[in-house]
């Protein structure tokens, strides 16, 4: 049974891993799936209406999903079609995310924490909510002060306010909010255009006529205006005649209608699939939904329609999701491993590292596929880039010593930099155009590669010190064989750290060169590039030197995790420089929480060695260890 053990962990998550592969199914007989794969423009990029719905979600209110009062779970394509068809019943889910106390005691309530309300428990307080956001711009606009600068309660007023806003153009999207009949109206829109336009040039050379025809049409006008206005995605692609990037929202489109005389086609069928789900008609609407797609085939939007499909899946598998759960079963594996020294439970947890390292890589292949791009193109990606650097040094480490500590800092790492990936999804979409500059070089696209498995190898060496430092200091666990296996570990994952972050520094440079015209200019995310070199430097010189034991080495280690988190989020939250682009004023609570619990490891590390549970019994001494002659070690890594 141990020798079996491992296998079948293994395959027990490889199925949980693989459930997302399976088709959906009909919910209710309604094809939502087939809809949520339908092709919109939001972002400056084609992406799935299950995508639209999905980020949106997770901005309101941190989640993909949406949890129902009689605990059913709506998906986020779902969630979306019931918020462009069926308000009413919308309007009664509870996606719009509330912290402070005290905006909650504007609702009436004192709960303290995260809670969630629904436009419904909003509504009597939806003209305090936006005068108070009009003040806060207001302020701000006549103190010419930087919104990062706001209280916690203006923060979470104005993310509470954004997010009506977004749910309300939500509600406009696929067509006017509240609409019955939509397909019906368009008709009647139609029918009245050539009616009233022949009323008008009447009217403009004094002759008799109806002025029923021109009141009906301004009716309309003004109606789908301001659908045109508040409309959230385009979802009206173009004809075959058109220009390919000339999207445009449903109520832009029925107002060129006035002009032409004809529908565009694309309305056509989105008014036939807004009318089906409306009047809970589930035939109609995957016959609407059917007839859409040929349209779609018809016009040469093969491409549009494969990158929703693909992206649909994407959504649907959560590679990145599916990553994180396997990577905590095999955090507590190893853990376990520790106590019992069971080498079924070792290698168990190292296949499940194995496993959720193999997802995340799939997972980070797909979405450089979709967006064109390499893996690190704005902070959430480097957040999984670094964590997938970590895991496979971690891995490497695992297969040379055998001994679960590479198992269990890898899947460390891996756990909580996915965890900081889903935080920073928060903000919204993360797979938007980027920056010309961003999206053209090739210089920057390897430079931010390279650089960015420095900051893995940096994290990943840091985390082995805290192993070593908490093993030590606790328990009595630390033998003189697994210190010196750490001290290896760590020496050589620095200096696997030293060289990439060296090479992307200058690579950075290079860039800077071409795009700025210099090739150094101080600027703020270049020094904390710079830092991260020197450290590495001073660490391994003081290896080499004999001027550190295997204790303050780790000491070092751990500094470096404080070097490379300022590096790597702090300098983007200075606002300044050519670099200051994807800032999260939330992160800067968690940046600092971060920072002082490596400053305190450290201090623990520093304390003497007869304070260490470990020494004396086979563990540290308090002399400096020797370190090898050369720096030759890194090979082993």
């Amino acid at each position: 049974m141990k020798r079996a053990l491992p296998w079948i962990l293994l395959f027990v998550f490889a199925l949980v891993a693989l459930s997302g592969l399976r088709p959906a199914k009909p919910i209710e007989g309604f094809n939502v799936a087939e809809f949520g794969r339908l092709p919109a423009l939001l972002n400056g990029r084609v992406q799935p209406l299950d995508s639209v719905g999905r980020n949106a979600l997770l901005s309101m209110s941190g989640k993909s999903a949406v949890r129902t009062e009689d605990k059913q779970t709506l998906s986020s394509s779902e969630w979306l079609l019931e918020a462009m068809t069926r308000p009413e019943a919308a309007d009664t889910r509870k996606i719009f995310r509330v912290q402070h106390p005290d905006l909650e005691g504007m609702f009436g309530t004192q709960k303290i924490g995260l809670e969630h309300h629904s436009f419904n428990d909003l509504t009597n307080h939806l003209g305090t909510i936006e005068e108070q956001a009009r003040n806060i711009r207001r302020a701000e606009f006549e103190k010419k002060s930087d919104p990062q600068t706001r209280t916690p309660f203006q923060k979470d007023l104005m993310h509470l306010y954004n997010s009506v806003v977004r749910y309300h153009q939500i509600k406009n999207t696929l067509g006017p909010e509240g609409s019955r009949d939509f397909a019906r109206e368009v008709d009647v829109f139609q029918q009245t255009i050539e009616p009233a336009v022949t009323a008008l040039r009447q009217m403009n050379v004094g002759e008799e006529y109806d002025q029923s025809d021109i009141k009906l049409l301004a009716a309309f006008h003004k109606r789908y205006t301001n659908v045109s206005m508040y409309a959230y995605a385009m979802i009206v692609p173009p004809q075959t005649s058109e220009p390919r990037d000339g999207w445009k929202n449903i109520g832009a489109s029925l107002m060129e209608t006035i002009l032409t005389h004809e529908v565009h086609p694309a309305v056509t069928n989105i008014t036939a699939i807004y009318s089906a789900y409306a009047q809970n008609e589930p035939e109609q609407f995957n016959q609407a939904l059917a007839n859409y797609k040929v349209w779609l085939q018809s016009n040469n939007l093969l491409s549009e329609m494969k990158k929703g499909r693909q992206e649909f899946l994407f959504n649907r598998v959560e590679f990145f999701y599916k990553s994180i759960i396997i990577y905590v079963a095999a955090l507590l594996l190893a853990g376990v491993y520790w106590i019992n020294r069971s080498e079924a439970l070792r290698k168990s947890g190292y296949l499940l590292l194995i496993l959720a390292f193999v997802i995340q890589t799939i997972g980070l292949a797909f979405r450089m596929y979709l967006e064109d791009r390499p893996p690190v193109t704005n902070l959430y990606s480097s957040a999984i880039f670094v964590g997938w650097g970590s895991v496979f040094l971690g891995i490497i480490l695992e297969r040379i010593f055998r001994d679960g500590i590479g198992t269990f800092a890898a899947a460390n790492v891996g756990f909580i930099t996915l965890i900081i990936a889903h935080h920073l999804s928060l903000s919204g979409d993360t797979m938007e155009m980027l920056r010309a500059v961003l999206d053209t070089n090739f210089w920057l696209a390897t430079h931010v590669v390279v650089i960015t498995i420095g900051y893995s190898a940096m994290f990943l060496a840091g985390l082995l010190a805290i192993v070593y430092i908490f093993r030590g200091f606790f328990t009595k666990a630390l033998a003189a064989e697994t210190g010196k296996s750490l001290s290896r570990m760590v020496y050589g994952i620095i200096c696997f750290a030293a060289l990439f972050s060296f090479v992307g520094t200058i690579l950075g440079g290079i860039w800077a060169d071409q795009s700025w015209g210099r090739f150094w200019g101080w600027d703020p995310k270049e020094n904390g590039a710079l830092l991260i070199v020197i450290w590495c430097a001073i660490i391994l010189h003081a290896r080499w030197g004999k001027l550190v034991n295997d204790r303050q080495l780790m000491a070092l280690a751990v500094f470096g995790n404080v070097i490379t988190s300022f590096s790597w989020f702090g300098v983007n939250m200075l606002g300044i420089g050519l670099h200051s682009y994807g800032f999260m004023d939330a992160a800067f609570f968690w940046l600092s929480l971060f920072i002082s619990s490596q400053m305190l490891i450290i201090a623990v590390a520093l304390l003497p060695a007869k304070m260490w549970k470990s020494f004396g019994n086979g563990g540290q001494t308090s002399q400096p260890s020797a370190p090898p002659d050369k720096p030759t070690e890194a090979s082993a890594v």
